[in-house]
């Protein structure tokens, strides 16, 4: 498996404070089918070096089956993705209802595009 495909469980944005964190320092930034958020993390930070992404489905998206078939396919494109992100990065992404419909070749070219986004971002 190559490096750039990294493990996306360790890569999860879990404890509601990270999220709030980035929330606090970031701007909404948005594209054309999710809002997202990111935030570089100290040198000193105790999660390691490794970006991190966290996902958010609220109800406004739909039932369960359709939140859950949203961030299983956001999961995979971000896991796909990942290595575009520098390191001491966090992302947060929060998609819209047409994520649910959309072609997943299409979703992958607009995660890459959010993670170079945010790439170039972070260098700035």
């Amino acid at each position: 498996m190559p490096e750039a495909i990294l493990d996306w469980r360790r890569a999860r944005l879990r404890k509601h404070a990270d999220y709030q964190r980035v929330y606090q320092v970031s701007r909404r930034h948005a594209s054309a089918s999710m809002t997202y958020f990111f935030r570089e993390r100290p040198v000193d930070d105790p999660a390691g070096a490794q970006a991190r992404v966290g996902l958010t489905t609220g109800r406004v998206l739909g039932k369960a089956v359709e939140r859950n078939r949203i961030r299983r396919r956001m999961r995979e494109a971000v896991r796909l993705h990942l290595g575009l992100l520098p390191e001491r990065t966090d992302v947060v992404l929060h998609p819209r209802k047409n994520v649910l419909t959309m072609s997943f070749a299409l979703l992958e070219k607009e995660i890459a595009r959010i993670f170079a986004a945010v790439a170039a971002g972070a260098r700035a």
